[in-house]
C-alpha cells in the first residue's frame, strides 16, 4: 500500500516536472526535497495509524460508553417521567376515589343521625304520651279520691246538722242509714 502511494507520487512528480508545470515551479520556489517529502508523508501515515490504532479507538470507544451511559440517562429519565406522569394519574384518580367514599360515608352518617332523631323523636313522644296519660290517670285517681272525701265530709256534716235540728242523738245505725241516703242523694246532684 505503501509503495503504491509512493509510486503514485513519484509519477506524477516526473510528469509535472518533464512538462514543466505549476507543481514543479512550488517545488522549486520552496525548495521541497521530494524523498523528504514522501518520507514525512509515509512517517504520517505511520503515526495516524498507530494513534488510530492505539488511541482514536479507544477514546472512540469511550465517546461511544458514555454516548450510551447518556442515552440510557436520558431513558431512564423519560421512563421515570412517564412513571412519575402515571402516579399523578394514580394519586389523582386515588383522591377522587377517596373523596367520593367520604361523600358516601358522610350521607350514611346524615342519613343514621337523621333515622336515628326520628327514633329517638317517636320514643320521646311516646314517652310522653305516656307520662301524660299517667298523669290523667292520677289526675282521675285524685279527683274520685277527693269526691270521697268530700262526700264522707260532707255527709258527716248533713249529719251532724240534721242532728242539731232534731235536737236528738241518732244511734250509730240511724247515722250510718241517713249518711248512705244523703250520700246517694249527693252523689246523683254532683
Amino acid at each position: 500500500m505503501l509503495t503504491d502511494i509512493y509510486t503514485l507520487a513519484v509519477t506524477a512528480v516526473e510528469a509535472d516536472t518533464t512538462n514543466g508545470g505549476p507543481l514543479t515551479q512550488i517545488v522549486q520556489k520552496f525548495g521541497v526535497d521530494w524523498r523528504i517529502l514522501i518520507a514525512q508523508i509515509i512517517n504520517f501515515g505511520i503515526v495516524a495509524l498507530l494513534l488510530w490504532k492505539f488511541a482514536f479507538k479507544r477514546v472512540l470507544v469511550t465517546v461511544e460508553e458514555r454516548q450510551k451511559k447518556i442515552a440510557d440517562g436520558l431513558q431512564y429519565a423519560e421512563e421515570m417521567k412517564h412513571q412519575l406522569a402515571e402516579a399523578e394519574r394514580h394519586k389523582a384518580a386515588t383522591l377522587k376515589e377517596a373523596s367520593q367514599d367520604a361523600a358516601k360515608t358522610l350521607e350514611t352518617a346524615r342519613r343514621q343521625a337523621k333515622n336515628l332523631l326520628e327514633k329517638e323523636t317517636a320514643q320521646t313522644a311516646l314517652k310522653i304520651e305516656k307520662m301524660t296519660q299517667k298523669a290523667k290517670e292520677a289526675l282521675a285517681a285524685e279527683r274520685e279520691h277527693m269526691r270521697t272525701q268530700v262526700r264522707q265530709e260532707v255527709t258527716r256534716l248533713v249529719v251532724k246538722t240534721t242532728a242539731i235540728v232534731l235536737s236528738k242523738k241518732l244511734s250509730d245505725d240511724e247515722k250510718a242509714a241517713f249518711s248512705e241516703t244523703a250520700a246517694q242523694e249527693l252523689a246523683a246532684q254532683i
